[in-house]
């Protein structure tokens, strides 16, 4: 996808998610802005689920056939996600965690209704399977990260930010990055 093409998906999706997830809050950091810079914290701690993953998840699920069952791999946050956003659309959702996932993370899993199954030892492991499996059964399988449509509803998040921060706009942005659908989605969409 190009960037000019995720800027608009993420756009679409900001509104397409808006019922499903909430706008979280943009603080000053007045420990970081003491140093003589201004500093600003996006909240996403204070998303439905406590992290930006359900954005895309979430996202990607409303494009998929009404009723679809969904299956996802994680080690936590995104498993939450799919998880939540399942059982807010009234989907079932299996999520497949290697056996060294966190303990809190399953049962928060398992808390928004989602069957969770334990395969492997590592996320690889857990992945393989759950991509198997949902094409096995004919469900959607939605990634933590390697889809378009995560991407643009990770973008969503820079979507906020534009319209949460003071001007001027700031001059960096820093954003973890794990798989890089946070990371790509923001970047597209603020450099835009």
């Amino acid at each position: 996808m190009r960037a000019a093409e995720v800027v608009a998906a993420a756009r679409r999706a900001d509104s397409r998610i808006r019922p499903l997830v909430v706008e979280t809050p943009v603080v000053r950091s007045e420990w970081w802005s003491g140093t003589g810079l201004e500093v600003w914290c996006k909240l996403e701690n204070r998303q439905v689920t406590g992290s930006f993953k359900v954005r895309g998840a979430v996202n990607r699920m409303l494009q998929t056939p009404e009723g679809a069952a969904v299956i996802a791999a994680s080690t936590g946050n995104h498993g939450a996600a799919v998880a939540y956003g399942a059982s807010r659309l009234g989907r079932s959702a299996t999520v497949v965690v290697p056996s060294t996932a966190d303990q809190a993370k399953v049962e928060r899993i398992s808390g928004w209704g989602a069957e969770v199954v334990v395969h492997g030892h590592d996320p690889l492991e857990a992945e393989v399977h759950a991509r198997r499996r949902a094409a096995e059964v004919g469900a959607v399988y939605v990634s933590p990260y390697n889809d378009p449509a995560v991407v643009a509803g990770q973008g969503t998040l820079g979507i906020e930010l534009t319209r949460q921060l003071p001007e001027p706009p700031p001059d960096a942005v820093y954003v973890a990055v794990g798989g890089g659908g946070l990371a790509g989605g923001m970047a597209a969409v603020l450099a835009a």
